[in-house]
């Protein structure tokens, strides 16, 4: 991919540049032509034609919470509208939403769900497993569906766009229309009722305590340097974890190393179960893997150690998935750093 330009602004034009923000801020997910890729696809055909310009605006504004999309409430309104624009650029035709329907049963559309929606979109509408068109979803679907569920998605979508693509289907992914699905309008009408009740659930939402955990792990190591390596190699060999790589930070910027030794040293270690269960859950956290515990001896003399901190993995990332996995790695590296002093 060619290096571009963080200018967004279309001098020429006076605003602006939505190409050029949708390349800095969602190309890396959704694709250069919006085909897909850890985020869903947004150039199909039967997505830009059942969703508004204000579902697009809203959806970058307020994210989808807990499941990969950021929100980028950061960008002003311009900025926002001009990608939005980029996007609707993509478009065949003309958006073209179902008429208003009737006011449905949300407990007889609970039951019509769990029938015909849940198996994609999960038994409580939280959305598939996976990633994206092509890194970790389940490899019989070519898409992942979203999540329902969501504050993010509710508040984009209103129900005439729900009972849309309900209505007509999704090609190019599982989504089916109701008339394949043998489903009559009223079928449909009660399904967008339930999704709709899922707002409720949010009402009283608690703030994750979590949000502001510190972004590393840290602690002053009572002993040497080279005491508190090999200490550290004995604690991450004594819980099953394998020792990939030992990386002198200053490898290569700096001259040779005084009596041999380096004063900057980074472990690299993992489990390999471990490991694939996150890059599975989120490829993106592949940056942070395999786990490294940086050792740091300044020119006092003072050792320290530090290690990112996984708590924040689910918020940087904006994945709900990586709770368990982050607070196992948590205890993990908090166990093998309480070590050090023992």
């Amino acid at each position: 991919m060619a290096i571009l330009s963080t200018t967004w602004w279309n001098s020429a034009r006076g605003e602006p540049d939505g190409g050029r923000l949708y390349a800095i801020h969602c190309a890396a997910c959704h694709g250069d032509r919006g085909g897909g890729g850890i985020g869903v696809p947004l150039s199909l055909p039967d997505f830009l034609s059942s969703v508004t310009d204000e579902y697009l605006f809203l959806t970058i504004r307020h994210g989808r919470p807990g499941r990969i999309m950021p929100a980028f409430r950061h960008l002003s309104e311009q900025q926002t509208w001009a990608i939005v624009g980029h996007i609707r650029a993509w478009a065949s035709g003309e958006t073209r939403l179902a008429p208003e329907g009737t006011p449905g049963d949300p407990q007889r559309g609970r039951d019509i769900f769990a029938r015909h929606c849940a198996r994609c979109h999960g038994p409580l509408g939280k959305g598939g497993t996976g990633t994206g068109v092509n890194f970790t979803r389940l490899h019989d679907q070519p898409v992942v569906a979203p999540g329902l569920n969501n504050p993010g998605f509710l508040a984009a979508a209103s129900d005439r766009i729900i009972r849309t693509t309900l209505l007509k289907g999704r090609r190019g992914t599982p989504m089916q229309s109701a008339a394949k699905m043998g489903l009559s309008e009223q079928d449909v009408d009660d399904v967008v009722s339930f999704i709709r009740s899922f707002e409720k659930s949010f009402e009283n939402s608690a703030v994750d305590p979590e949000a502001d955990a510190d972004p590393a792990l840290m602690v002053t190591s009572p002993l040497p340097f080279a005491e508190t390596v090999k200490r550290l190699k004995q604690a991450i060999s004594a819980r099953r974890q394998r020792i990939i790589r030992e990386h002198p930070l200053d490898d290569g910027l700096t001259g040779a190393r005084e009596s041999g030794r380096s004063r900057h040293l980074a472990i690299y270690f993992g489990n390999i179960r471990h490991l694939n269960t996150l890059l599975a859950i989120d490829p993106r956290i592949g940056i942070f893997l395999p786990s490294r515990i940086t050792v740091m001896e300044g020119e006092d003399g003072k050792v320290t150690v530090t290690a990112v901190n996984p708590l924040r993995f689910r918020n940087l990332f904006n994945n709900a998935r990586l709770e368990h996995t982050s607070r196992e790695m948590h205890e993990l590296y908090v166990a093998i750093l309480g070590e050090i002093s023992e």
